[in-house]
């Protein structure tokens, strides 16, 4: 291609001094037009969502630690060297996998109780959206209920970071509940909301290993109902 010919379909003219210092004020995606830049972002977020999924798939019916990247790679339809550029290691996917679903989950969980007054009904949903969102996707809960807990270091990581600010949500709603006089004071707020976590978990854990065929949210007002009104006739 000749040079004049460049330059018009560039779209730009070269200084009197020479192209050094043009050239030296461009970026690496100067010659690429707008709707091709967001294109390519757009693609590689899309790219780094579709090996997470199928990282999720290979690691619910493999186990995590029976799982390659290659695996991941195949399952996701790309190539091995393509995961890398976006993750680090194997390790890394599965942090991924985990930040992700929890900020969505304490995102939209914040969301659906902001218009809401009664710290109990604050709760009620708030355990309804834990376990539509495990029951909504088997290998995501496989994730969650038993690969993520694998290992004593990837329970102290995990334990650390989205949990943490889970549990924090659920204390905040159960400190405003009894400064209202709706729950008993002298309660430890961050004990209850463990208890409470614990109570969900185990019905997302049985859900998985039980070969019985049920709905996992519909459980949630089990849960509550024992949890707000006690076992006592």
């Amino acid at each position: 291609m000749q040079a004049g010919s460049l330059r018009s379909r560039l779209n730009f003219r070269l200084p009197e001094n020479g192209v050094t210092d043009t050239l030296s004020q461009l970026s690496d995606d100067s010659f690429i037009p707008d709707m091709a830049k967001k294109t390519s972002r757009n693609g590689s977020s899309g790219k780094r969502e579709l090996i997470l999924r199928a990282a999720t798939r290979v690691f619910a019916r493999n186990g995590y630690f029976n799982s390659k990247v290659a695996d991941i790679a195949r399952a996701a339809d790309v190539a091995d060297g393509t995961v890398y550029l976006y993750f680090k290691s194997k390790e890394e996917i599965l942090h991924s996998i985990f930040d992700q679903n929890m900020a969505e989950a304490i995102a939209a969980g914040r969301k659906l109780i902001k218009a809401l007054s009664d710290p109990r009904e604050k709760l009620r949903r708030i355990a309804k959206l834990h376990l539509e969102r495990l029951g909504a996707d088997r290998d995501l809960a496989v994730v969650f209920q038993v690969e993520l807990r694998g290992s004593t270091k990837f329970m102290e990581e995990f334990s650390a970071a989205g949990f943490a600010e889970y549990l924090d949500l659920l204390r905040q709603i159960l400190e405003e509940g009894q400064r209202s006089g709706v729950f008993r004071k002298h309660l430890n707020a961050k004990v209850v909301s463990k208890i409470l976590f614990g109570a969900l978990d185990e019905m997302a854990t049985n859900w998985i290993i039980s070969h019985r065929d049920y709905q996992l949210e519909p459980m949630a007002d089990v849960v509550m109902d024992v949890f707000l009104n006690g076992v006592s006739a």
